[in-house]
């Protein structure tokens, strides 16, 4: 992709920011979901807040709508005096019951019966893990800039963002590790008979080997966008899957309507959505906007990478990977066999090369190489800040 195109950091960015509604002692808050408005829906849990951006043309423009987002149902929890929960490991659960299931009537009653299907797969504790999910799409000026015409456009389009998801999930695990931001969580969270601070050597619970997984690695057939949505049907139809959004992975192709997996089929590729950033506490909104940029430049790099086949080996060895940066010893993390220290090292220097000329780019991927090289992950100073006391020190963050 050239850099010389005057549309190249075009596009629309969107974000999704799940946290728990809590009481002022920090447990998961027990009354029914508050508001009407689309945007401020729920996710597993009927007090699991879901924060959903409208599409903006800029990161900047996305900070802005997710502050007043937050603004708005921060004053209407207060109400109640509620809070929201800073952090991707939830809050003390004394026990199952403080799980209530997000309450879909009617015509959504379905989503309240594949919730509880998710429930006996996978245990309630396991869908309290909150995080971020960011939305990218390229601009309509790009993609036509872009196109050669020796193909249907929507074919091309469709293969453009289908080869970045490759991309995506290979290198996913560089996200993981300069991002991770929730190494401590309650004892609570593996038992109702425990409580206190605990730390099992991840940086990220949710991104790490216990975290938000399917029970097996899905294999997919990556030959194209139809063979890929065609083997995601497959695991549905033999009911390995309950539905597609049971697929648990780093990244999702998105159609405009995201709410349907066949919309996807029907009218292609709208955006990409990356699903690994923690909710970070050191960030007022959850995220911090540095971050966003990063995986916007990101994203642009990975795009002018060759494609390749994407093998059931390196698909697991994607999983793996990614798993693995997750944990917290920078020093005792390997991707691919070589020290993940090497391998950050090496991606972020190739990305300078690649950015050669854009000086502000140039300085955020030196921020990222900062985190690396001075082990200045956030997952360290989160340590430092909750190790004490995970619940009571974020509750003092939340007020």
């Amino acid at each position: 992709m050239d850099l010389r195109n005057e549309y190249i950091f075009d596009g629309l960015f969107g974000l999704e920011r799940e946290t728990l509604r809590v009481t002022d002692t920090g447990a998961p808050a027990q009354t029914p979901h508050p508001f009407s408005e689309s945007y401020l829906t729920r996710d597993f849990c009927e007090n699991q807040l879901e924060i959903i951006t409208p599409a903006c043309k800029s990161i900047s423009l996305l900070m802005k709508s997710l502050k007043q987002l937050d603004s708005y149902a921060r004053t209407k929890l207060a109400d109640k005096n509620e809070y929201l929960w800073l952090n991707s490991n939830p809050p003390r659960i004394s026990s199952e019951d403080d799980i209530p299931i997000a309450h879909f009537t009617g015509e959504q009653a379905f989503k309240y019966k594949y919730r509880e299907k998710l429930q006996r797969r996978y245990g309630k504790r396991l869908m309290l893990y909150s995080g971020i999910h960011f939305n990218f799409s390229f601009s309509d000026e790009l993609m036509s800039s872009l196109y050669d015409g020796k193909s249907d456009y929507g074919d091309f389009k469709n293969t453009l963002y289908f080869r970045l998801s490759k991309q995506v999930f290979r290198y996913s695990w560089l996200i993981v590790l300069l991002t991770s931001a929730s190494p401590l969580f309650d004892l609570s969270l593996h038992s109702d008979d425990m409580q206190g601070t605990g730390f099992d050597g991840d940086a990220s619970g949710r991104n790490g080997k216990n975290g938000y997984w399917n029970k097996f690695i899905p294999i997919l057939d990556y030959t194209n966008l139809n063979t890929y949505i065609n083997s995601i049907n497959s695991y549905v139809s033999d009911g390995t899957l309950f539905s597609p959004s049971e697929l648990y992975l780093p990244m999702r192709l998105k159609p405009s309507d995201s709410s349907s997996h066949d919309m996807l089929i029907r009218n292609g590729v709208d955006h990409i959505e990356l699903r690994m950033f923690d909710v970070n506490p050191l960030a007022p909104l959850g995220v911090f906007e540095e971050d966003l940029h990063f995986a916007h430049y990101f994203l642009l790099y990975l795009t002018q990478l060759p494609d390749f086949e994407f093998t059931p080996e390196l698909q697991k060895a994607a999983v793996e990977n990614h798993k693995a940066a997750a944990g917290y010893d920078l020093g005792s993390i390997v991707i691919n066999g070589y020290p993940a220290r090497d391998a950050a090292m090496g991606l972020l220097e190739d990305m300078s090369e690649y950015f050669k000329g854009f000086p502000r780019i140039i300085k955020s991927i030196d921020r990222e190489k900062n985190k690396i090289s001075q082990d200045k992950r956030y997952c360290k100073e989160i340590y430092s800040m909750l190790n004490e006391d995970f619940h009571s020190k974020m509750l003092k963050i939340i007020k």
